[in-house]
């Protein structure tokens, strides 16, 4: 019969397995709901970034037609943010709501005309008419 010399070595498992091995089937399809949300999300923003970067960028003279801004969070002790919407009317008709930055939220203002230049759905900017009624 032959001795056995070596030394026997054993691999601690890694975060991922005990995870994986030792956990409940329901956190585990919780776990792949969130990692395919987060997928999802950052697929989505992907596309939409290409779009905007394939579009034309466009400047046409418009109307502000409408105005509305969306807060989110804020709940107990989390801090609240808030998004700024300006609806422009081109002078065929067409519609185009865009998000505008905060510090130009506020100088804008419905009937406002002028022009806006924008880029799939990126805002660009709007340059006020001189004169609000020259566009009627």
């Amino acid at each position: 019969m032959s001795e056995w010399t070596g030394s026997a070595t054993f691999e601690q498992p890694s975060a991922f397995e005990l995870f994986w091995h030792g956990t409940p089937i329901f956190f585990k399809i919780f776990a792949l709901v969130i990692f395919s949300i987060m997928i999802y999300a950052i697929v989505k923003g992907m596309k939409q970034w290409m779009a905007n970067n394939a579009s034309e960028l466009l400047t046409v003279s418009c109307t502000v037609v409408a105005k509305r801004f969306r807060v989110r969070g804020g709940s107990g002790d989390a801090s609240a943010s808030t998004d700024y919407y300006v609806t422009f009317e081109t002078s065929n008709g067409d519609r185009v709501e865009l998000e505008v930055p905060d510090r130009l939220y506020g100088l804008i203002v419905e009937g406002d005309r002028g022009d806006l230049t924008y880029q799939g759905t990126r805002f660009k900017g709007f340059e006020r008419a001189a004169d609000r009624d020259s566009m009627r």
